[in-house]
């Protein structure tokens, strides 16, 4: 299989196999091999010692052989849009927003470093230029900053909740209207990793609407005015309609496993927000992974 990406504007100027090899994490010696491989080259002819331009595209062969592939092909992050200030990734389910205790895997922060993606020195240690995350567990569009200045103006965004974020999720059962989910959110006190709706928690509101019915499942659009943890996946669990694939809030196990499923499906689709510096209103999509149109694939079938 071959993945084609952008070069980060940070390593134009390198040379091609120190690049890479900071872009993936690898030695120098390991980046020269696949280079002399032809497992990962420019579109244009480039030997190792030729320098990055702005512009670069890369092609890499990944395989799951160990010594041909010597990175984890999970950590690399798609990219879908940068600039001086702002980088908009595609994040996978298998990783997490940033380091955080009791998580042993791979970050965000961490992939886009060995990316050579720069993010600016404000915030917590482990969470540079974090300003919303996404559970491990949920895929999709995660806006990091890049710039001090883009950092504190996102922030304010995000807090203010100026930030349009619109997921689409798949629930079991049917949702034929539009509907506002309205119900505070707290730990659960019956289980250390979950939450409920509960008296004692913080306000949460949830806005939806069906997108698409399958037989038993409703592909939904949601947008969340607060961003509490797990909000979508307790809202939607509350109202009887657990999303597919998670377990921890009442997903059918069979039916999970019909669906090839093994994390809940929940995809951020998309970010519309105002750009820090140059105000101008954005909006980036994520593109669904592989899991969950293979899901959607095997819905689309079943009804036909």
């Amino acid at each position: 299989m071959r993945k084609i990406v952008p070069l980060p504007e940070n390593l134009a100027g390198e040379r091609f196999d120190v690049g890479l090899a900071r872009m993936l994490g690898i030695s120098r010696a390991q980046a020269e091999a696949l280079i002399c491989k032809g497992e990962a080259r420019l579109e244009r002819e480039a030997k190792k010692s030729e320098r990055l331009e702005e512009g670069d595209v890369l092609t890499l062969k990944i395989e799951d052989k160990p010594d041909v592939c010597p990175y984890r092909p999970s950590a690399f992050l798609e990219i879908l849009y940068q600039d001086f200030d702002v980088v908009i990734v595609n994040k996978p389910a298998d990783l997490a927003s940033h380091p955080c205790t009791g998580w042993k895997g791979d970050t965000v922060t961490e992939a886009l470093e060995r990316q050579g993606v720069i993010l600016c020195s404000d915030g917590p240690a482990g969470r540079k230029g974090v300003v919303s995350r996404l559970d491990v567990g949920t895929s999709g569009a995660m806006l990091l900053c890049k710039s001090n200045e883009a950092y504190v103006e996102m922030k304010r965004q995000f807090s203010y909740h100026e930030v349009e974020k619109t997921y689409h999720a798949l629930v079991a059962g049917y949702l034929r209207e539009p509907a506002t989910i309205e119900a505070p959110i707290g730990r659960d006190s019956g289980a250390k990793f979950r939450f409920a709706v509960s008296a004692y928690g913080k306000d949460a509101v949830t806005h939806y609407k069906p997108i698409e019915l399958f037989k038993g499942f409703t592909l939904a659009e949601v947008k969340i005015e607060t961003g509490r943890t797990h909000q979508i996946r307790v809202h939607f669990a509350s109202i009887g309609h657990p999303l597919a694939g998670d377990s921890l809030y009442g997903s059918n196990p069979r039916q999970d496993a019909l669906l090839g499923l093994s994390r809940q499906w929940l995809h951020a689709r998309s970010l519309r927000f105002r750009h820090p510096i140059t105000k101008v209103w954005m909006r980036v999509s994520a593109p669904y992974p592989e899991d969950l149109k293979h899901s959607l694939d095997i819905l689309t079938r079943r009804r036909e």
